[in-house]
């Protein structure tokens, strides 16, 4: 592929970014991440209904009223329901108003979270700064895996430490130097890494994501800098990224791939 051609790629690659984030239900969206652990009788601020743990922890038992407001696969609800772990944001089950609420499931715990088209950071929002496109930042990859999948405990962006699936490490060379990263693997083989470097908060946010997407039957692969992503905490303060793993602090600058939210 050209020069230009990859520039224009990666234009389009930003712009669909912009788009995702942006979305109705977008990360720019969330308002809220409330634990039932955490919750005084059941009660989400500013939302109505009675969220507590089901019995024998089976997922989320709802209690409403129809003055409440809510509704359950698009249709006014009263009464209980059982929920569990929905697909994601734009798939949730309860809405209140133009509000989704996203039953979720974190080691063991369930939580919901409120996503609403009108938060302040989706109005805010004026898009994303990168650095400029650099062809010197697509390299050759290789996946290395470890015999069994492993744990790495690591901090969140909400303070707690939580365990970090890692399924191997993800091989690059760089000026002649090989540094590798260890990458965590999704069900349908892409993997995805959390880095910071020598940028990391002075010219871009303090750790970033990378999702070079799955290796091929060799283990080989593409590693683009270019599309390096800020994670979801840097939209919304609700999120709970994991921060990098030991090893997955690059001692260089990396100048490629998004930088920081942009807002008004």
């Amino acid at each position: 592929m050209s020069t230009s051609d990859a520039r224009q790629r990666w234009k389009e690659w930003r712009e669909e970014r912009a788009e995702v984030v942006s979305a109705p239900y977008g990360p720019l969206a969330l308002t809220g991440t409330y634990w039932l652990s955490g919750l005084s009788e059941g009660r989400i601020p500013d939302t109505p209904g009675r969220w507590t743990e089901a019995p024998g922890g089976s997922g989320v038992l709802l209690t409403a009223t129809a003055g409440d407001g809510l509704s359950l696969d698009g249709r006014p609800f009263e009464g209980e329901a059982v929920l569990t772990a929905d697909a994601g944001p734009g798939a949730a089950r309860v809405g209140h108003g133009e509000r989704n609420l996203v039953v979720i499931r974190r080691e063991g715990l369930w939580a919901v979270r409120v996503f609403d088209p009108a938060s302040p950071g989706r109005r805010a929002f004026a898009g994303i700064d990168a650095f400029e496109y650099d062809g010197g930042w697509v390299l050759p990859g290789a996946f290395r895996p470890y015999d069994r999948d492993q744990t790495v405990a690591v901090e969140n962006a909400d303070g707690r430490t939580r365990g970090l699936g890692v399924a191997g490490e993800l091989a690059f060379v760089k000026d002649g130097e090989e540094y590798a990263l260890r990458v965590s693997a999704e069900a349908d083989g892409s993997l995805w890494a959390v880095f910071a470097d020598g940028t990391s908060d002075v010219s871009s946010y303090r750790f970033r994501f990378l999702k070079p997407g799955a290796p091929d039957a060799q283990g080989r692969l593409t590693v683009d800098f270019n599309q390096a992503l800020l994670p979801p905490c840097a939209f919304a303060d609700h999120f709970i990224c994991p921060f990098p793993p030991p090893g997955n602090r690059l001692s260089f600058d990396v100048p490629a791939g998004e930088r920081n939210l942009l807002a008004r």
